[in-house]
C-alpha cells in the first residue's frame, strides 16, 4: 500500500533500529526492544497509508476532506461548519472538498490540546486553507492535537485544484474542519463516520 512521503522517517528509523538491536545486540531485553521498534514501524507504515480511493463524482457535491468522525455541524450568520475528529487508526492525509483555486494558505503556531477540546480548533496550531470557485468560499482547517504536533499543507495559493486532489497530511491524532457557504445543504451529523474523497458533507442548495 503506497504511504505519503512525510511518513518515511518514521518508518525508517525504528525500522533500522530495531533491526540493529535484534542482530546485532545481545540479550533478551534488547532483542524485545528491537521488536518493538518494528512494531513501532509497522504501525506507521500503517499510520500513513494512501490507499487508493474512487473520488465521489457529481454536480454542486462538497466531499469530505478527510477519514473520521465527525464531532460537531454547526453554523452560523456567515457560514457551515463540520468538525471531524481523526483517531489514530484513520487515515490522515486530507483531500479538496471542490474544484477551485487555493486564495490563501495560512499557517498559526498555538497551542496541542486534545483534539476532542472544544477550544482545540480556536487554540490549537493549524493551517487555514482556503478554496474559491464560482459557489464560494471554503476554508480547510487541519488542527494539530496532543499527538499531532505537526500540519502539512501540500498546496500554495494560486493551486488550481480537483474535487479530491490531495491537499496535506497530519502527523497522528487530530481534528479537520470544513467552513461553507451559508447556501450549503448539509448530509452529515455528528457522530458519522467520513471518508475523504468519498463522503458527501453537502450539496449546493
Amino acid at each position: 500500500m503506497p504511504i505519503v512521503k512525510e511518513g518515511l522517517p518514521f518508518i525508517l528509523i525504528p525500522l533500522l533500529i530495531g533491526l540493529v538491536l535484534i542482530f546485532a545486540g545481545s540479550g533478551r531485553i534488547l532483542f524485545i526492544a528491537g521488536i518493538l521498534c518494528i512494531l513501532a514501524a509497522l504501525f506507521c507504515v500503517y499510520f500513513f497509508r494512501d490507499p487508493a480511493i474512487e473520488i465521489t463524482q457529481g454536480e454542486g457535491l462538497i466531499l469530505s476532506p478527510c477519514n473520521g468522525t465527525v464531532l460537531e455541524v454547526s453554523e452560523n450568520e456567515k457560514e457551515k461548519v463540520v468538525r471531524v475528529f481523526l483517531s489514530v487508526l484513520d487515515v490522515h492525509l486530507q483531500r479538496s472538498p471542490i474544484d477551485g483555486k487555493v486564495t490563501n494558505v495560512e499557517y498559526k503556531p498555538g497551542k496541542f490540546l486534545k483534539a476532542m477540546e472544544p477550544e482545540a480548533h480556536i487554540v490549537n496550531e493549524q493551517n487555514l486553507i482556503t478554496i474559491e470557485n464560482e459557489n464560494g468560499t471554503y476554508m480547510v482547517k487541519q488542527v494539530a492535537g496532543i499527538l499531532a504536533r505537526r500540519c502539512v499543507s501540500w498546496v500554495k495559493a494560486g493551486d488550481v485544484l480537483k474535487t479530491g486532489d490531495k491537499i496535506g497530511v497530519i502527523k497522528f491524532s487530530s481534528q479537520v474542519d470544513l467552513h461553507m457557504p451559508k447556501n450549503i445543504d448539509i448530509k452529515v451529523k455528528k457522530d458519522d463516520k467520513v471518508v475523504s474523497g468519498v463522503t458527501v458533507f453537502g450539496t449546493i442548495s
